[in-house]
């Protein structure tokens, strides 16, 4: 059996109850859970309004590290990945932009790439 190969872009925010409530930019996170919630679904809205680039609201305001590459993760193999994430990447055809996914790192708006 081959495992399947994925790739995807996504934009984090973190909060207190994240694995690791700290951006990548070396910030303690403070926001609740909710307010992740309310920033990705704020993020979403004006992707899909084509009133910002993913990439460009990536590199702004994703506490990832993968902020640096306008949030690609680049390919990644089943398995590598968060079992939450990994299942919303699955679920979108390339180009699909996700809702928001919860995962033990924050919340996410994911775009699959390949």
């Amino acid at each position: 059996m081959t495992s399947i190969r994925m790739r995807a872009s996504h934009i984090l925010a973190k909060h207190t109850d994240s694995r690791n409530p700290k951006t990548w930019r070396g910030n303690e996170v403070t926001r609740s859970e909710k307010e992740a919630y309310e920033k990705i679904e704020d993020i979403r809205k004006a992707i899909e309004n084509q009133e910002v680039d993913f990439g460009d609201i990536a590199t702004e305001e994703s506490d990832c590290s993968s902020a640096k590459r306008k949030g690609d993760l680049g390919w990644f193999q089943e398995g590598r990945m968060q079992p939450a994430f990994e299942s919303a990447v699955k679920a979108l055809q390339i180009g699909e932009l996700s809702q928001p996914v919860k995962s033990d790192s924050g919340i996410h708006i994911i775009l699959r790439t390949g």
